[in-house]
């Protein structure tokens, strides 16, 4: 797929965040080649008219000359793309951020691409600075809908374990968690060992838009069904799963009845 990059010049890098937990986001991308059908970052096509949601990305050309300012509190890279899409193997404005910033500053970084794992060598330069994989396990016909410009779920996992053997601070997203699509359990028994950290986020349906609904219900009318009728009780399951489950630290991630990050354990 030819992916459109249009070049901006951003006046800053690092955004106030109401996030809880994170103070600052940081986003050198806007938009994302990964294009998942369900991302609900695609709000941002309502102001920025490039086309269709995974058909562009827009890179902050000086975004690393942004990025040397030094800031408290913890930053959350990214929230509106993926930093290691891959437009980021030619462009390298992620690593060229990471290079950048004050090794001082609480980092946080989240992707769903093994070349997370070519930078390395810059995470162990931070002071503080945890690196997470998103991961649901997708295969087959599920993953071909649903996200299918994305790296595996087998190249998630390798990166994670790449991570972990250079001694890099790990945590895993489990989402979209969704019923009978995900099986959250089995991923919390590939990831012990893995990572300090879980986070499992149920998929919210009002933000992953019209179409992605539309081949849910085609899809998994069951999965539609649990998470249209029975919300509650498929967030009671995932959270008395997480507290049998040996992973040190876990919280669950709710967008209704509104947005809440629950402790677990």
């Amino acid at each position: 797929m030819c992916v459109k990059v249009i070049e901006v010049y951003a006046k800053r890098l690092y955004t106030p965040t109401k996030i809880p937990g994170i103070r600052y986001t940081v986003n050198q991308y806007v938009g994302c080649e990964h294009a998942c059908l369900y991302c609900y970052s695609k709000f941002v096509c309502r102001w920025k008219r490039y086309g269709e949601w995974g058909t562009w990305v827009e890179a902050k050309v000086n975004a690393p000359q942004l990025a040397k300012k030094y800031v408290k509190g913890r930053v959350s890279m990214s929230t509106v793309s993926d930093p290691y899409q891959p437009v980021e193997k030619k462009l390298r404005l992620t690593q060229r951020v990471l290079e950048a910033m004050d090794k001082r500053i609480e980092l946080s970084v989240l992707t769903k691409s093994d070349l997370v794992a070519r930078d390395i060598e810059l995470f162990k330069k931070f002071e503080r600075i945890e690196v997470g994989l998103t991961v649901n396990g997708f295969v087959d016909q599920v993953k071909k809908v649903f996200e299918s410009n994305s790296p595996s779920h087998s190249q998630r996992i390798a990166a994670l374990k790449a991570l972990v053997d250079e001694r890099v601070r790990t945590y895993a997203f489990i989402s979209p968690a969704i019923p009978e699509l995900v099986d959250v359990e089995s991923l919390l028994m590939e990831l012990r060992g893995l990572v300090e950290m879980v986070y499992v986020e149920v998929l919210n349906l009002r933000l992953s838009g019209s179409k992605f609904r539309a081949a849910l219900r085609q899809l998994a009318p069951k999965s539609y069904d649990i998470l249209t009728k029975h919300h509650q009780s498929y967030v009671k399951e995932l959270i008395d799963g997480l507290k049998r489950s040996s992973i040190p630290h876990a919280k669950v991630v709710v967008h209704h009845p509104r947005f809440a990050v629950l402790d677990v354990c």
